[in-house]
């Protein structure tokens, strides 16, 4: 469980750093960034990054939301959601929830460019997710009961909103 919990850190940790100095500063989480060290600094410290480690541009545009997705899938894993008489397994909404986005980009609903290596990824992330620690205990309403887990998972969901590219 622990080591579940670590590999969510780490992989939010990788996308938190390319977000904050391979993408546009125009993220909410750049944003935030910037005003607690200064734009002067942000901008020595991306330009000094980016020369020493220059990535390829996959891994810039389409990594984050793949390791986005397999965060909120391993969070989502132990849950469901009881809608009327339906129960949906909250294993599937990560991969809703990208496609969604995507999908809400290609219409131009929201900022962001429709990507189909963004969809390849998500589902690849999903998969690796869905995988990766089985999880052997009965499934849990997710808004039956608010405790840590089910906040670490709903954060991991609300965690997207950073990336959102301001106008």
């Amino acid at each position: 469980m622990r080591r579940k919990y670590i590999f969510i850190c780490v992989s939010l940790f990788i996308s938190l750093f390319i977000y904050l100095f391979y993408r546009t500063g125009r993220t909410v989480v750049n944003e935030i960034f910037i005003r607690m060290i200064s734009f002067e600094t942000y901008t020595m410290l991306k330009a000094h990054i980016v020369k020493v480690l220059p990535l390829n541009d996959i891994v810039i545009y389409s990594l984050p939301e793949g390791l986005w997705v397999f965060c909120i899938t391993l969070t989502s894993k132990p849950y469901y959601i009881r809608l009327n008489n339906w129960r949906i397994d909250c294993i599937f909404i990560p991969l809703i929830f990208s496609f969604t986005l995507e999908i809400l980009q290609f219409v131009h609903i929201t900022n962001g460019r429709f990507d189909f290596m963004d969809m390849g990824f998500s589902v690849l992330f999903w998969i690796l997710g869905s995988c990766f620690f089985s999880d052997k205990s009965d499934k849990q309403n997710i808004l039956a009961s608010l405790n840590t887990k089910t906040i670490v998972c709903l954060a991991t969901y609300c965690i997207v909103y950073l990336s959102h590219v301001l106008k």
